[in-house]
């Protein structure tokens, strides 16, 4: 069904939006780089302190049902506002004297930055951090099962660039959402971030501007028979339940070795797992995705015992996450693909060869570009993994649902949104940081000529047949 036509009123309204946008964005441009880290900070601080995360937090549950109540995604505010102050954004941001290379950093331009439901405090937040570090400004278009939350923590925002002594502008939001409204708003703007589902990434690359999109998830993590169980079955845990299962990174499936199925399986129902089967199991298949296959939106993010009633059995008090076992890979079978949910399948590999071949099987249901992750402390193990996953980003015994977006105890770029490479339709493979929301300029002084021989060049072709 198509998109309803864009009305006067929202026309005028992007209109409106972009243009003082625009006019924010030349009233800092004689903003030095402790001038903007000091307004990263207050950004930061308004929207990421802990008292307004667990606010922002209740209220974001009370609005769309989804996710927990507890901030556990604040972190992620911290994170990125390490990077962003660690880094320069204007002037000179790298000098590579051997090439004759400087490179000069310059805003991007005004953003149009689309939220999702599932993350509607900590992503524009973490966007509006990198933005400013760089002179942007942004115009968030939020979700419209969210846009209370949204247009709170940006009015927050707003009122802490006030108070520093900036244009509140640098960062606005669309009260009244809409998808015609958010179309003309990425047709109007210099760059889009989209974060969301596919529709919202499909509309982003079609906007006729650049725009970074993120892809699908469903993210599975392999557990071979060196790995730590006790370790591996907290760990799926806390990725599995961490706000719900909501992130593209919360573990999906476990393919676990078969010498330690059954001490993984023992620790995760130790951990608050409900192994469902038999009848249950197809009440829940029920529950999941209606009788076309589509995931049913009251399951997304929903705690364990929600899910479980809504398909019609009792969950005990102490569980927290739903486990079914599965032996079939492939489209034709649901819980292999992405359940943004409190499910987590695991499928039982003979031998490391069989977990490769499974790690495929997967990302051809969904997912692809993403993530995977392994329990291993067998290096070769590792490296073969890392060799044949399809995958953007690779996790080593860490809890994949933190780590993919960088955390203080990995080195990956810190964000909000995750590239997927050509696998996932996107245009990068990186964690979208800081260096996505500048142009760069290259300056080029010459150098010592650099030039090999031909028969250098060609090798053993070199004087040969010429065909």
């Amino acid at each position: 069904m198509a998109p309803r036509p864009i009305t006067p009123e929202e026309t005028a309204t992007v209109e409106l939006l972009v243009q003082r946008a625009r006019d924010a964005m030349r009233a800092v441009e004689g903003y030095d780089q402790a001038t903007v880290d000091r307004l990263c900070q207050a950004v930061a601080w308004a929207g990421g302190n802990e008292a307004t995360a667990v606010r922002l937090a209740n209220m974001s549950v009370d609005e769309t049902g989804m996710g927990s109540r507890e901030p556990t995604r604040r972190s992620k505010v911290l994170a990125i506002l390490r990077d962003a102050l660690r880094q320069k954004s204007m002037g000179i941001i790298e000098d590579i004297p051997e090439k004759g290379i400087v490179k000069y950093a310059k805003p991007a331009g005004v953003i149009a930055s689309l939220i999702p439901v599932t993350s509607p405090y900590v992503t524009p937040v973490g966007i509006a951090i990198y933005a400013i570090k760089c002179k942007d400004a942004v115009v968030f278009s939020p979700h419209p099962g969210s846009k209370k939350t949204t247009n709170e923590v940006v009015r927050m925002m707003r009122a802490a660039l006030e108070a520093a002594g900036a244009p509140a502008d640098l960062v606005q939001c669309v009260e009244r959402p809409s998808i015609p409204l958010a179309n003309l708003l990425m047709s109007s703007c210099d760059l889009t971030i989209a974060t969301g589902g596919p529709a919202m990434v499909k509309a982003a690359y079609s906007s006729g501007k650049p725009a970074y999109g993120v892809g699908a998830g469903n993210a599975t993590m392999v557990i071979d028979e060196t790995a730590d169980i006790v370790e591996a079955a907290r760990n799926s845990r806390i990725s599995k339940t961490n706000d719900h299962g909501s992130g593209c990174s919360a573990d999906g499936n476990l393919l676990v070795d078969a010498t330690v199925y059954d001490g993984i399986l023992e620790r995760l129902v130790a951990e608050g797992g409900y192994v469902v089967a038999g009848a249950e199991k197809a009440l829940l298949h029920k529950a999941y995705w209606d009788a076309d296959g589509v995931r049913t939106a009251d399951t997304i993010a929903r705690p364990a015992a929600q899910v479980a009633a809504k398909a019609g059995f009792a969950l005990p008090a102490d569980k927290t996450f739903l486990i079914v076992e599965e032996t079939e890979i492939g489209k034709h079978n649901k819980f292999s693909s992405e359940k943004l949910g409190i499910v987590l399948a695991m499928f039982k590999f003979q031998g490391f060869d069989d977990a490769l071949v499974k790690v495929k099987q997967i990302f051809e249901v969904g997912g692809k570009g993403h993530s995977c992750g392994i329990y291993s402390f067998n290096d070769e193990h590792i490296h073969r993994l890392a060799l044949v996953a399809p995958v953007s980003r690779m996790m080593v015994r860490q809890i994949q649902s933190r780590s993919n977006a960088g955390t203080f105890t990995n080195g990956m770029p810190m964000t909000s949104s995750m590239g997927c490479g050509i696998w996932g339709g996107n245009i990068t493979n990186e964690n979208i940081a800081l260096k996505h929301y500048m142009n760069v300029t290259w300056v080029s002084r010459p150098i010592p000529e650099d030039k090999p021989s031909e028969a250098e060049l060609f090798g053993e072709f070199y004087n040969t047949q010429v065909f």
